[in-house]
């Protein structure tokens, strides 16, 4: 059973909810965000809503859990809780900062110092979740040192009854600490461009899009596998942001910066963090073919891995008789390493050959 304490947060202080703070969590919880990513509030969210939440609290405290109002000088910023410990020394951590707070650093701060308060009183682990595309909440638990484990797919009934997938996250009794920066940052302002094409993170409203694209008989047949449906793609858009935090892949969108229109697809995958390198991969629409889009594309995407990441190899790998490919990374000052024999599945059943290629970032380039 935790005790009833009252915990210093650096600039915050968390203590026990009162009645005194009803009106605040009714504007803090009567909010478009919140109903999004806590689908069992009531919404609207009324006082008669937020009594009901302080009794809750109260028999949480009772049943062996913890739950908080966040202040900030005297003003209720949020609240955050803890689970019971559970028979294996298990808790779990959730929160909710109001409108008016966000973006200042509030969840990370008590994500933290709760979880430590938790291991200090007893737990052996503290558990924490976060929707796949709730990047306030991925970006809280990073930076409050837990560690990312594993994804509960379609672990979330959302309010409208679909569903969403869930990323998990942990913190061991013991353990260090670490909350190192995103080894990729997001494009500053959203987006990269050259006035021609636009690179943005590839998101839901681009699923149809890419579809299109993979249907293409050009694109499938360099393709290692037929394409799936358009739940498949929409899927996968939704975890663009995670991916990028997370450091795993980028993602991106190009699209006609004139108009808009999604022109094809680019990406950073197979991230070694250790060596500071990725692959670059890429597809493009028949509508804008020989046009230029894909050079100045990648050159974008070239230039911000450099200038804006860690990175300081990009390979890439291409079929052997993909020649469009090959002059695209040409005029990107791509070299060929070298070629792996029958390496690559296609969709006929067939494998190929891949050509390597390689860039290095140019102040490496310098050195040799």
């Amino acid at each position: 059973m935790f005790p009833r304490d009252v915990i210093s947060a650096g600039p915050l202080l968390l203590r026990p909810p009162t009645a005194a703070d009803t009106e605040a969590v009714v504007e803090a919880c009567d909010d478009p965000v919140t109903a999004r990513f806590l689908p069992f509030l009531p919404s609207p969210y009324t006082a008669e809503d937020a009594r009901g939440y302080l009794r809750v609290a109260e028999e949480k405290w009772a049943k062996g859990g913890a739950e908080f109002a966040i202040t900030r000088e005297g003003r209720f910023v949020g609240s955050v809780g803890l689970q019971p410990i559970d028979r294996y020394g298990t808790t779990s951590v959730g929160y909710l900062v109001a409108p008016h707070a966000r973006g200042t650093g509030v969840a990370s701060t008590v994500a933290r110092a709760l979880a430590d308060w938790a291991l200090d009183h007893g737990a052996a682990r503290v558990e924490l979740e976060a929707e796949v595309t709730n990047l306030a909440s991925l970006r809280a638990a990073y930076k409050a040192g837990f560690r990312q484990e594993g994804i509960r797919r379609d672990g979330k009934r959302l309010r409208d009854g679909s569903r969403n997938d869930q990323v998990t996250f942990g913190r061991v009794a013991g353990e260090p600490v670490e909350t190192a920066e995103p080894y990729f940052p997001f494009f500053p302002g959203g987006h990269l461009t050259d006035g021609v094409v636009r690179l943005s993170p590839i998101g839901e409203r681009h699923a149809e899009g890419f579809l299109a694209m993979m249907n293409d008989p050009v694109v499938r047949s360099y393709s290692m596998a037929p394409p799936g449906p358009l739940s498949d793609y929409v899927r996968r858009c939704r975890y663009t942001g995670f991916w990028w935090m997370s450091g795993q892949r980028v993602e991106v969108a190009i699209e006609d910066a004139a108009t808009g229109a999604f022109a094809g697809h680019a990406q950073l995958v197979n991230v070694t963090q250790l060596l500071h390198q990725a692959m670059v991969g890429y597809s493009l629409l028949p509508d804008f073919r020989g046009r230029g889009f894909m050079s100045r594309a990648l050159a974008l995407l070239v230039e911000w891995a450099f200038e804006a990441t860690p990175l300081r190899r990009l390979t890439a790998g291409t079929v052997v008789d993909n020649t469009a490919s090959h002059r695209v990374l040409e005029r990107a000052g791509f070299t060929r390493e070298y070629v792996h024999r029958q390496l690559l599945p296609r969709v006929d059943g067939s494998w190929s050959d891949d050509v390597e290629w390689l860039l290095l970032h140019p102040k490496l380039g310098e050195k040799s």
